[in-house]
């Protein structure tokens, strides 16, 4: 029988291979006409698998799934985590004070996610919060400006 992965093999499994993602992207189903997404994701090719499922059974919650939809080629697994609650209560409690690489990533999704929790995400000056902080991550080019979303940005409740 394995013994059980440790909490800090799965810390440095998820500063390799992990990301905590704010997207900000055009919804129809908004008043706003744009959504907040955000969600916790590592992922790992098919050998790693088995760290998947224990970050899955640590968690409590979150799903597995191939990582590319459109990428025939890709094999790639992934754990993801979306929903608010249990990213709130589960996993960045977990994270807290406890990554290195990653630190600057996690406080700015922290930071988001606890206003999209307030609501703040639903006002013009609440989603320029966030998207200046989500701006600030996940380094790859983005397709929207922020000037874009502001100014067609509609709700201001």
């Amino acid at each position: 029988m394995r013994s059980p992965i440790s909490d800090d093999y799965l810390i440095g499994f998820v500063e390799g291979e992990g990301m905590f993602y704010i997207g900000i992207v055009p919804s129809k189903e908004t008043k706003s006409g744009w959504q907040v997404i955000y969600f916790f994701k590592v992922s790992q090719n098919p050998q790693g698998l088995e760290v998947l499922k224990a970050l899955k059974a640590r968690f409590n919650c979150g799903y597995i799934k191939s990582n590319s939809k459109t990428d025939e080629t890709d094999k790639s697994l992934a754990f993801v985590v979306r929903d608010l609650e249990s990213i709130r209560t589960r996993i960045i409690p977990f994270f807290e004070a406890r990554l290195v690489i990653k630190r600057d990533a996690f406080n700015k999704f922290k930071e988001v996610v606890d206003l999209v929790y307030k609501k703040e995400h639903l006002t013009k000056s609440g989603i320029k919060k966030i998207l200046d902080l989500a701006y600030l991550m996940n380094t790859q080019k983005r397709r929207v400006s922020k000037s874009r979303i502001l100014t067609d940005y509609t709700s201001d409740t």
